[in-house]
């Protein structure tokens, strides 16, 4: 009976269902969707917290990478290291990220798809503004669990100090769901959360002029306003983004068109090679070479055309038939409170600053508690040296450290703490400059406990501080927006004359009645 008890007798399909329900829930929580109040995955989250933990900052060297890898695996992430090279390489490439979280040293790999160098060869650190995604973390800011082995404890979300899901965009797929939120311009997502903290009810069109829309780290161009109003609308939408393109004349009656900007996650490689099968398969006329001139002042793509060709046809035809024109799908999901959720722009916002409410306001507590016991100590310190005589006598009749904490305690009623200052207390700081510097702080101490608990019992206040720490991040790291946005999708027109040959032929007519076209040079050589 003991042996047949071990052995369950179970449907294949509630087996099967039951085991797939766990996994899905595994990586949709904690594997390939953001978090909605600090934008990242738990893998990027555990990159940047292990860097945090080692000091691997970006006032600190470089360390190699292999080294974080090693520390996010054995502590955090107990998975194959290529995904964790992968997810830190990532966070440091510029044409993917508007914010890069890591800078790195080395190859990191190119915007023409070539790997990054192996993870023994290039060094890593947090950037500056990661440094904002972490701050006051260890003032219990924010919850933490242990890790997977019960050896340490990780958090579950970072503080966060700007709003990173919208600044540096996300993007994975999980079980049944799937994420696709483009990056923003980091002074225009911060302008439109405090638009939101002072106006609540905000509507969707005043958000907007604060943020008109997303900002790739590419630049290129976004066509359709009405996209990027039903994707803030719904968390769903298209837009067309295309790359920067203009045309220049050439000497001799020639032209060529140069591309500067391409549509984000864009191959570059993959493009220049596609327009040049073009040339090459004369689906095009007119392109007499496709080059590459990057180099390491930009991307430069020359399309050089023949003499008397209809440029801007050409560009068209490249706009419609390669990836100089793509279409990028909003599919804004992120996880709140615990759950897998099509996130609006109004949402995406409140919920960042409901995340802030709460870390500042645990921030607070954290200050004031802090600043109460010092205050309680200083407090106990001045009064010791008023009647320093008889705290010394009283420290020298004693036995030991513990004999004189007891009798401070029960001759001056001195609290357990104060006496241990007491008891800790140098010579040197029984000067009357020191005493003087013991009482400032005391008063320094006093004001900061009531700044403190005006925070945390004023609603209005706690805001300002959110605030205050937003504008301090945007004076920080604002930039330039790159991305420009057009309100109309353009109608492309193709001029047929591009795609058409320009040839010598000859049309012949049968005796009965057919018609046929033959290129000339085919005809002479046949002759």
């Amino acid at each position: 009976m003991a042996e047949e008890a071990k052995y369950l007798d179970l449907p294949l399909e509630e087996v099967i269902g039951d085991r797939f329900g766990r996994y899905s829930k595994y990586i949709i929580q904690d594997r390939a969707l953001p978090d909605v109040r600090d934008g990242l995955k738990p893998v990027q989250r555990r990159i940047l917290y292990a860097m945090h933990q080692e000091r691997n900052t970006h006032d600190k060297p470089f360390r190699k990478s292999a080294k974080t890898v090693g520390t996010v695996i054995g502590n955090y992430h107990p998975h194959g290291d290529s995904s964790v090279y992968e997810a830190l390489v990532r966070m440091s490439q510029a044409w993917k990220v508007k914010e890069e979280l890591v800078q790195m040293h080395g190859n990191n790999g190119s915007i023409d798809g070539d790997p990054p160098a192996a993870m023994r060869y290039t060094e890593a650190r947090l950037s500056g503004i990661s440094s904002e995604l972490l701050q006051d973390i260890d003032k219990d800011t924010v919850d933490f669990i242990p890790n997977f082995d019960d050896t340490d404890y990780e958090p579950i979300v970072l503080p966060a100090k700007f709003p990173n899901l919208l600044v540096n965009g996300s993007t994975g797929i999980s079980s049944g769901y799937a994420t696709d939120i483009p990056p923003h311009n980091l002074a225009e997502v911060i302008d439109a959360v405090v638009y939101k903290i002072e106006h609540p009810n905000a509507s969707l069109d005043k958000l907007m002029e604060k943020l008109p829309g997303p900002d790739f780290p590419t630049g290129g161009i976004i066509q359709g306003e009405d996209g990027i109003r039903k994707a803030y609308e719904t968390g769903k939408g298209k837009i067309v983004l295309r790359g920067l393109a203009e045309i220049e004349p050439l000497r001799g009656g020639k032209e060529q068109i140069v591309i500067t900007e391409l549509p984000y996650d864009v191959n570059k490689a993959n493009l220049v090679k596609k327009m040049d099968e073009l040339r090459l398969e004369r689906k095009v006329e007119g392109i007499s070479e496709v080059r590459d001139e990057t180099d390491r002042t930009g991307l430069r793509i020359v399309i050089e055309l023949k003499k008397e060709v209809d440029s801007q046809g050409v560009l068209n035809y490249l706009y419609k038939n390669t990836d100089l024109q793509v279409s990028f799908h909003f599919n804004m999901v992120a996880i709140s409170d615990k759950t897998p959720t099509i996130m609006t722009l109004p949402s995406i916002l409140d919920a960042y600053i409901n995340h802030q409410r709460e870390v500042v306001k645990r921030q607070s507590e954290h200050d004031l508690r802090k600043a109460k016991d010092r205050a309680h100590i200083v407090e106990g310190l001045i009064y010791a040296v008023s009647i320093l005589d008889d705290v010394i006598a009283t420290i020298r009749s004693a036995q030991d450290k513990k004999d004189a904490k007891n009798k401070l305690q029960e001759q001056y009623n001195f609290t357990e703490t104060q006496a241990e200052a007491i008891v800790m207390l140098q010579l040197y700081r029984l000067t009357n400059t020191d005493v003087t510097e013991l009482e400032k702080e005391a008063a320094q101490l006093r004001e900061r406990i009531a700044y403190l608990e005006e925070i945390l019992g004023n609603e209005a206040k706690l805001l300002n501080v959110i605030k205050q720490d937003l504008k301090r991040v945007k004076k920080a790291y604002k930039s330039d927006r790159l991305t420009k946005i057009e309100s109309e999708v353009e109608d492309l027109k193709i001029n047929l004359e591009v795609m058409v040959p320009s040839e010598d032929i000859v049309v012949s007519v049968t005796k009965d009645g057919y018609i046929k076209r033959t290129s000339y040079v085919h005809l002479v050589l046949l002759t």
